[in-house]
């Protein structure tokens, strides 16, 4: 197990750096880059930029270097530095940008997967042991609402909601009144009441697929001889069932764990734009608006960084669960 955890670690490097690339490629894809943006935006307020002052800020972001030269810079500084570049559009380090917002982005994703699980995994396994009882018609039912339901729908709802029934305001991280306030038990709570919309919204989704995901591996594992051979042997239906079909069930959930993540993120994007959130979402929607590249780009890295590192986590508790699975 050691050694193929090691085995792991060390693949992450070339396919991060391969990653990097596509990363690299895809954000230089819009034609022009963010001075042709800013350009136009200042000729559409009747303001010019001469030639001059263009050609000198290329020179300060470095775009008027090949692509090649631009990537091995970029990479450069992340690999040796950790500096993931400088903002064209807020004309600061773009490590003082993400780095607040991907805390709480990871929070509230962490948050949903964990209530996603302890949701979804006990209602799956009631449903297919009482197939077709009105549980499992009611468990059913939910989830093909929460897979039918699109996202932006569900939030404006709960928005319209809160606001009519509690007269709360429910965009942006906090009231006016704590704002700028120290941290409290106040504060506190009125963070948990912006916040509990986007984790509702995800987590609803999330659910519902993972109920049927489950639902399905539960029945095709409930029909197989060995579970015939331990009631055979009378071993209770409640110890039967924990002991070997939920914990083979539990494959397909586990070994999604490293993609959950990153679904989790980008429909957080949809949900915090429309909440008002100031999560890594928002920010990166603002930067491919603007072709702030660098910004984007290192975005984008730190979420396919997130999905890599959640796919060995995925494997290494597949391979703890089922003893099948031999790495050797």
């Amino acid at each position: 197990m050691v050694a193929y955890i090691l085995r792991r670690v060390l693949i992450m490097a070339p396919t991060m750096v391969l990653i990097s690339v596509i990363v690299f490629a895809v954000i230089q894809l819009p034609p022009g880059d963010y001075l042709d943006t800013l350009v136009a935006q200042m000729a559409s307020q009747g303001d010019r930029v001469d030639d001059a002052q263009l050609a000198a800020l290329r020179a300060r972001y470095g775009l008027d270097q090949p692509l090649l030269v631009q990537y091995f810079r970029w990479i450069s500084g992340i690999v040796l530095h950790g500096d993931f570049g400088q903002s064209f559009e807020w004309n600061k380090p773009i490590a003082d940008l993400i780095m607040p917002r991907i805390g709480l982005t990871l929070a509230i994703a962490s948050v949903v997967l964990f209530l996603t699980s302890i949701i979804a995994i006990p209602i799956g396994v009631y449903s297919a042991v009482r197939q077709y009882s009105i549980g499992d018609h009611l468990a059913t039912l939910f989830g093909f609402i929460g897979l039918a339901v699109p996202n932006v729908l569900l939030t404006l709802g709960l928005l319209y909601i809160t606001f009519i029934t509690f007269g709360l305001e429910p965009g942006g991280l906090f009231s006016r009144e704590y704002q700028n306030a120290p941290w409290s038990l106040g504060k506190v709570g009125d963070l948990v009441a912006h916040l509990w919309i986007p984790v509702v919204v995800l987590t609803l989704a999330g659910t519902a697929e993972v109920i049927r995901v489950m639902r399905a591996t539960m029945l095709d594992e409930l029909v197989k001889p060995y579970v015939e051979t331990a009631r055979a042997k009378g071993l209770s239906e409640v110890r039967l069932i924990t002991r070997y079909p939920v914990r083979l069930a539990l494959n397909p959930i586990v070994s999604k764990l490293g993609w959950m993540m990153p679904i989790i993120l980008s429909s957080e994007a949809i949900v915090s734009v429309i909440v008002d959130i100031p999560t890594t979402g928002p920010l990166l929607l603002r930067a491919l608006l603007a072709q702030d590249m660098y910004l984007a780009g290192a975005i984008i890295l730190m979420l396919a960084f997130i999905t890599v590192v959640g796919t060995l986590v995925s494997d290494v508790l597949l391979a703890v669960l089922d003893p099948r699975i031999r790495y050797a």
